[in-house]
Formats: structure tokens, sequence, C-alpha cells
């Protein structure tokens, strides 16, 4: 019997922890702050465990993993070197669906020394992402081919049927992390030419992009693209593009939350129980009229804007107090996100995932290459008062990663993400198992 550590039983756990529990040679041991979520994830399973655990006490993490052949962190990126220092005293692989960090990467050497696996970016986005994006640059490549452009887009989304307000997303996730995101600077390579986007302007920079099935969605850069240049092995591929999907409304609303001046400002506000969210807000926005006229006015636009229209939406010139006894503008705007944001009962969130590559392939017959284009996209529904589309893409990846290293299907040690074939190949083949697949389309290109 092996013994499984999941550290966190947030939104995304339970797809990984009942994976994880009908594999019948796998113990699973559930650990949360809050020891009821835990409980809810395993249930009455013979198998299953759930304890209370506060990742800061380092004797009992310690112990725990000690007590275990493998540890998995769902918990936030920030405790994963801390758990992965752990691991490494006790010799034990770990599984996360984050990025890797400097500080992660850093680890390589001495996991490999401990003859261990620190198996990261085994999600989504990162994960899914990476690994069908692998497979089809592997086939152009063992063709002889090169690519020579590479876009891809990733999106949590409301199924169509739910998206019914004027923001057009809702929260499969954390809102406050979402809002974060949308901090981050860009940058990404165009037809040979580097693009660097600021923060600040990151929702201005956006497009409208179809993909399968008739979807149309606005896109804009996620992070720094460049590095996988080198992580794909595209050296002089002469774009390079990784950015993220939402339906229209949320990018030019949440621009203009920005314009304000609201997300530069991290400080956390203590005895703000009765703040009102137009108290708030005339903060960012001082004038002799109204709040709505004064908002308009400093963002150059109409009262009757439609993201003036969206902000009244939200609930941000109401004079109901927020909630909050303390907390930063992201908190803020997160709980007022959130309160009229968050999926209702049965309703289905969907994820799209959608690689767009130019490929040039030698011809025996021609001095000159065939350029090809392909497309592969995945689109995934949530299951009606069920498992969320979000957590199954998230969690089943790092789940069939666990069983692989348990199972001594991955011999691999060190720190690792999930771009070579000893990964990816079997993994893309149990999500297509589960319903979880990438459908690649293939044409000349124009």
């Amino acid at each position: 019997m092996k013994k499984i550590l999941v550290l966190g039983a947030g939104l995304v756990s339970r797809p990984m922890v009942r994976y994880l529990l009908n594999v019948p040679d796998f113990e699973v041991v559930v650990a949360s702050r809050t020891v009821s979520k835990a409980q809810e994830l395993v249930g009455t399973h013979e198998r299953g465990r759930a304890l209370a655990l506060n990742v800061d006490d380092d004797a009992a993490l310690g112990r725990l993993v000690s007590e275990s052949d493998l540890a998995v962190s769902l918990l936030p990126y920030t405790y994963h070197v801390k758990v992965a220092m752990h691991c490494l005293k006790y010799r034990k692989p770990l599984v996360t669906t984050s990025y890797v960090s400097d500080a992660m990467r850093a680890l390589d050497a001495q996991a490999k020394a401990a003859g261990v696996i620190f198996l990261n970016e085994i999600g989504l986005d990162p994960g899914i992402d990476h690994m069908s994006a692998m497979k089809i640059i592997h086939e152009v490549q063992r063709a002889g081919g090169t690519v020579t452009s590479f876009m891809s887009y990733c999106g949590g989304l409301p199924a169509p049927e739910a998206n019914d307000n004027p923001l057009g997303y809702k929260f499969s996730w954390s809102p406050k992390g979402v809002v974060m995101a949308g901090r981050n600077d860009a940058r990404y390579l165009k037809g040979g030419k580097e693009v660097f986007v600021p923060g600040a302007d990151l929702f201005g920079h956006r497009w409208p992009l179809k993909v399968a099935d008739g979807f149309e969605f606005e896109a804009y850069p996620n992070r720094n693209s460049l590095p996988y240049i080198d992580t794909y092995g595209l050296t002089g591929a002469r774009t390079m593009f990784r950015g993220t999907l939402r339906n229209f409304g949320w990018c030019e609303t949440i621009k203009a939350i920005a314009d304000l001046g609201v997300l530069k400002d991290d400080t956390v506000r203590t005895g703000i129980g009765n703040l009102t969210p137009a108290a708030w807000l005339r903060g960012y926005a001082p004038g002799p009229g109204t709040l709505r006229a004064d908002v308009a006015a400093r963002l150059g636009m109409r009262e009757n804007d439609p993201v003036i229209e969206r902000f009244a939406w939200l609930g941000l010139f109401d004079e109901k107090p927020i909630g909050l006894e303390q907390g930063s503008n992201l908190d803020v705007l997160a709980k007022q996100m959130l309160d009229r944001m968050a999926y209702k009962p049965r309703e289905r969130d969907m994820i799209v995932l959608h690689h767009e590559f130019v490929a040039e392939t030698p011809q025996a017959s021609s001095s000159r290459p065939q350029t090809q284009c392909i497309h592969s996209t995945l689109i995934a529904f949530g299951e009606p008062g069920g498992d969320s589309a979000m957590a199954r893409t998230v969690s089943l990846p790092a789940a069939i990663g666990v069983r692989m290293i348990l199972h001594g299907e991955l011999k691999l040690t060190g720190v690792q993400i999930p771009v070579v074939p000893e990964i990816y190949e079997p993994v893309l083949a149990e999500l297509t198992r589960l319903g979880i697949e990438c459908k690649e389309r293939k044409a000349p290109a124009s």
C-alpha cells in the first residue's frame, strides 16, 4: 500500500482525491487547515483519511511527509519550496500544479542526488498546455520540420448557458488570484520582434479570437512568453505567444478599474467594517459631482458607457457596507465580484485551451518547404452539480502523475515539468480516457 499526502483541500482537489482513491494500492491522507474540507473529500472511504494541519507547523508537516510515499502540494505556491525541503530530507517525491519558481528550480541537483522527482506544472495552465503543445512540436520535428510560430491561449469561463452577467466571467478559483494576475507585465515575440506590455496596459492589449465550435473570445498576453522558446525547443521561431481568453466585457472593465489606480495599492486597511463601495471608490475619483459622474469623467467616458454600467452592476456605487473588517483593495474588489459572480448550483463552467502552430516541413519534390497551420483545441465542460471543468483539468493530470511515479512508470528525477514524452504521452492518453482531449486540425498555410 502506497500512502499519498495531499496538502490542501481547495476548489480543485476533489477529482484528484477521488482518482487516487480508485487506485487499489493507494491510501490518501488529505491535510488541510480546515479539517472539515478534507473530510468532505475523503468521505467514508476506507483508504482515505482527513487531518487538520497548519503548514506553518514545521514539525507536523515534516512528520506527515516522512510517513508518506509521496507528497502533493495543492497549497498556495509560496509553500511549495517549504514542502520540497521536507521531501528532500525524507527522500520523497513531490507533485505540484504550479509554475516552477527560481527557488524550486534551484533544488534540481539536490532532488537528483536524493533520487526523487519534483514534478511541477502538471495541471491545466501550466500542464495540459505544455503536454499538448509538445506532442505536436515533437511530431513536426520528427518529420524534419520546424515550428516557426506558436500561439497558445487558455481560459476558464462560464459555459454559454451560465454566461449571464455583463462581465462574462464567474469564479471557479480565487477571485483575488484572478485580479492579481491582471497586474503582471507581459512579453512575447511577434514576427521576430519582442513586444513588452506593462501591467497597467495589459487589458488594453487585446484582440478577438475565434476558436473551434464557433466560440469567439478576447485574448490578451499571459506573463512572459519568451522563456518558452527554450522550454519548447523552438529556437528560431519568429512568434512565441501565450495568452488568456475572456468573454467580451471583462478586459475593458478591469482596464478601467486599473486606470483608476485601484490595483496599484496593496495597503491592508483595518477597521473597515462600515466602509461602503462608494466611499472606497470615491478615494480614486474625487470631484464635485455624483460618484458615477466623477468616475466617468476620470475615465474619459460617458455616464451611460457600458463600462460604467458594469461598475454599477458590481455595486461599486452602492452605499451598503462591503462586509470586510480588514483587507486591501484587491480584497475589496474580490469581495464585490464574488458576491455577484459565483457559480449558482448546477451551473457549468468551461475550459478552452487553444494552440495555433505554423510549421515548415521539407518537400522532396521542391526546394521550398511546405507550410502548414496546425490547430489544437480542448473544450471541456463542468458537470452540473459535480466537479467543475477547472477542477478536473487542473487536478487530474497531477493525479495521473502521482500514479505513474508510485507505480514506477516514471523514472525521471530532479525538478521536472511535463515537456518530455516519458511524461506527456501517458498522461495525455489517460486524460483522453477520462474525456479530456485536444482536437487537432491541419491545413495548408494561406
